[in-house]
């Protein structure tokens, strides 16, 4: 792969490069960015669920505030590598390679923007309908693939289609962004009949030629021809190590507001990171010393631990450069970090499952987005189904213009009721439901 083509700065959906005004001194990546901060979508992260229950007397992390700061270890990751790989690239590399920060900034901001009410229980729940519930006798109308797509809904691929599909009444290309930074946004370059056992793919069938195009472009390789699959985008590592950082440290800290953990087990699974590294042993210690506020504590520390670990990832990245522009480089950045690290993060990780993820106010919130979107998706998908009748009607007209498909078949009737439903903040679809059932007039 080359930087030339990797970054890109033609936009999608348009048929050739738009000049900018002579007034707009922003690079083309700096215009995906802006143009991703003011986009409703990105607005409605504020009232989507990151892990616990939206705020209360504590405010704890939406998707919103997750993806700003992804977004910020992202530029960080992108300046630390491209000052580790700057010596071995040509002069006119350097020019392009020099903007990496802001391509990956702006794919870390948008990295959640395909994912529906409820965190990954919602993703659970739209699959459930189809595999279980009313929309599982879609099956026998539509291809296997674009079956798949529906019982394994993906909120990556969501992204691509979000992005880049012409909804009704909206422009051509969607969004219009770089292709540069629609292709780092593509963490799983192959459709869901490759997905595997995680069950994650890139991309729906009515993406297909999007997907084959985003890649035409880029020059990204075929990887495995027969199954399709292409190599990632150099980028995409960085993206996925900077959320990695962030979910893994931000909902340790969060667990710790909510009294889920400890103070102590908190400060101690942090303090994992430096053993060894006398110099920021005592600086730690100097600095909890002065700092006696317990969220501060928590603070300071947690702001080593992410510096550390970008560090880490950065210099796994510089590495294996060569791999991962040929496009066999095959691992996650953070599995490769040196050991006191690695294992540091996997035992975070392991409380996180056992203590965190399990606690009753986020099981509770994942019951409730079973039980909401799978009665909203009922409904509406009936109302696609009988479109003729009365309460059908009153049904449909409550779906945005935008949602309301315009291209026949069982699967893109599905897959508009599935746009309409997956955008949806949690406080709306909650509200939405109770009005349908007659719980709230």
């Amino acid at each position: 792969m080359n930087w030339k083509a990797l970054l890109s700065t033609r936009r999608f959906g348009q048929a050739q490069k738009t000049e900018k005004g002579s007034s707009d001194i922003r690079s083309e990546f700096q215009r995906d960015y802006d143009r991703l901060i003011f986009s409703s979508p990105f607005r409605r992260l504020q009232n989507k669920t990151q892990v616990f229950p939206l705020p209360g007397s504590v405010f704890v992390h939406n998707r919103l505030t997750h993806s700003l700061e992804v977004a910020s270890v992202g530029r960080s990751l992108g300046n630390l590598v491209y000052s580790k790989i700057q010596p071995v690239l040509s002069d006119d590399e350097k020019i392009l390679v020099r903007e990496i920060d802001t391509v990956v900034a702006t794919a870390c901001l948008a990295h959640d923007l395909g994912n529906p009410p409820f965190g990954h229980s919602g993703e659970k729940a739209i699959s459930h309908f189809f595999a279980e519930g009313d929309g599982k006798k879609i099956k026998d109308h539509i291809s296997a693939v674009e079956y798949e797509d529906l019982v394994n809904f993906e909120g990556n691929a969501n992204l691509l289609r979000l992005l880049t599909h012409q909804f009704q009444g909206r422009r051509k290309g969607g969004y219009a962004l770089t292709y540069a930074s629609l292709g780092t946004m593509i963490k799983y370059p192959y459709d869901s009949s490759q997905s595997g056992r995680n069950k994650k793919f890139g991309y729906f069938q009515t993406e297909k030629e999007t997907f084959a195009e985003l890649m035409k472009e880029l020059e990204i390789p075929l990887t495995d021809s027969q199954k399709g699959i292409y190599a990632r985008h150099p980028l995409v590592y960085l993206v996925e190590a900077a959320d990695d950082i962030c979910y893994q440290v931000m909902d340790l800290e969060d667990a710790q507001k909510l009294g889920i953990l400890s103070l102590e087990a908190v400060k101690q699974l942090f303090l994992n990171f430096f053993t060894g590294d006398n110099e920021q042993e005592t600086r730690i210690a100097q600095t909890l010393t002065e700092v006696t506020d317990p969220n501060e504590q928590i603070a300071f520390l947690r702001a080593m631990v992410i510096g550390k670990l970008v560090h880490a990832a950065a210099e796994v990245f510089a590495q294996n450069y060569k791999s991962i522009m040929a496009g066999s480089f095959d691992s996650k950045l953070l599995k490769l970090i040196e050991p006191t690290l690695a294992s540091s993060m996997k035992h975070c990780e392991e409380i996180s499952f056992e203590k965190v993820y399990k606690h009753p106010s986020v099981v509770k919130i994942e019951i409730s987005g079973y039980n909401i979107l799978g009665a909203l998706l009922q409904e509406f998908y009936c109302a696609v189904k009988y479109p003729e009748l009365d309460y059908s009607k009153k049904m449909l007209s409550l779906i945005p213009l935008q949602y309301q498909s315009y291209i026949p078949g069982y699967y893109n009737n599905a897959r508009s009721v599935v746009d309409f439903v997956s955008g949806m903040t949690d406080v709306y679809a909650v509200d939405l439901y109770k009005q349908i059932k007659g719980f709230q007039l």
